[in-house]
């Protein structure tokens, strides 16, 4: 029993160990991304105000501002203008196109020039990684002087999605060790420790592994829950042991505890220690039992 209690605590440390491994490798993972993220998304707004840039080039303009990048959404972003300009869709594919393979991250994503107005859709169009399901339309036509806004949403990327995947799955794993090696409750924890042991008190020899009680010239046998019980208070004579406590420690691991079962094996108990004079269980009002024995 002893070879096996150790081998479970050793099993637990090691379990214990890895897991401190896995939440300090998360932790850092978890540092490395978010920093990825923000250089990501730093990179990737400075190619933005680019394209913006070119655009009113583009157009003719070479005086007013491209406006601060506006990120709308954990994926969608707008550039604006200081003043209206016209464009040319192709040369805006054109522009994306070439400004965003710089980003690593940028392989699919819907361009949406919106009418500042009222928010419509100018125009549009959808790039992907593979070039079949490019989405392009209306090349060649010039759209006119007007106040635009560029929208452009980007696929998100697996990283976010899978460190979350790590995440849900290490909780999972570590919820699983704690389970399956979780120690076991005794379910006799006052057998495991007083069953080798012999109890004196008053006249009273109490030896808790042969559960007999001799008193002067006389043996009385006790029944398991008889044993369990008195060890308990031979454990701590002239001490209040509280009700609950007998209960929990005699009962629960049974499933069931019946409110007078306790007073029925205190009462069996009594009559077995009545030939001593020296000895008695007591009841201890609104607290619990003592074993009182007198010198």
């Amino acid at each position: 029993m002893q070879f096996s209690q150790h081998l479970l605590s050793r099993q637990r440390n090691y379990l214990f160990g890895w897991m401190g491994i896995l939440f300090i490798v998360v932790i850092c993972v978890g540092f490395s991304f978010g920093d990825k993220d923000n250089y990501a998304s730093s990179k990737r707004e400075v190619l933005l105000r680019r394209i913006g840039h070119d655009i009113l080039l583009q157009s003719g303009d070479s005086t007013s501002r491209v406006l601060p990048i506006k990120k709308i959404a954990e994926n969608e972003y707008q550039i604006t203008f200081e003043s209206a300009f016209s464009f040319q869709p192709d040369a805006l594919v054109k522009t994306t196109q070439r400004w965003l393979a710089k980003d690593p991250l940028a392989n699919d994503y819907v361009v949406s020039v919106l009418n500042c107005a009222n928010s419509t859709v100018a125009y549009g169009y959808a790039i992907s990684k593979n070039k079949k399901d490019d989405i392009v339309a209306c090349l060649g036509r010039k759209q006119p002087v007007a106040c635009y806004a560029i929208n452009i949403t980007f696929k998100p990327s697996g990283f976010a999605t899978n460190y979350g995947y790590l995440l849900g799955g290490l909780s999972f794993v570590a919820l699983l060790g704690f389970a399956f090696l979780k120690p076991a409750k005794p379910k006799n924890p006052v057998a495991k420790t007083e069953d080798d042991k012999l109890f004196t008190f008053g006249s009273v020899v109490f030896d808790a592994q042969q559960r007999q009680l001799q008193i002067n010239e006389t043996t009385e046998v006790l029944t398991a829950t008889e044993t369990r019980l008195l060890s308990i208070f031979a454990s701590a004579p002239n001490e209040i042991i509280a009700r609950s406590r007998l209960q929990k420690e005699i009962w629960e691991d049974e499933g069931v505890i019946v409110g007078r079962s306790l007073d029925m094996f205190i009462s069996k108990l009594r009559k077995k220690l009545e030939l001593d004079p020296k000895s008695n269980i007591v009841a201890v009002r609104g607290k619990g039992y003592k074993l009182e024995v007198t010198a």
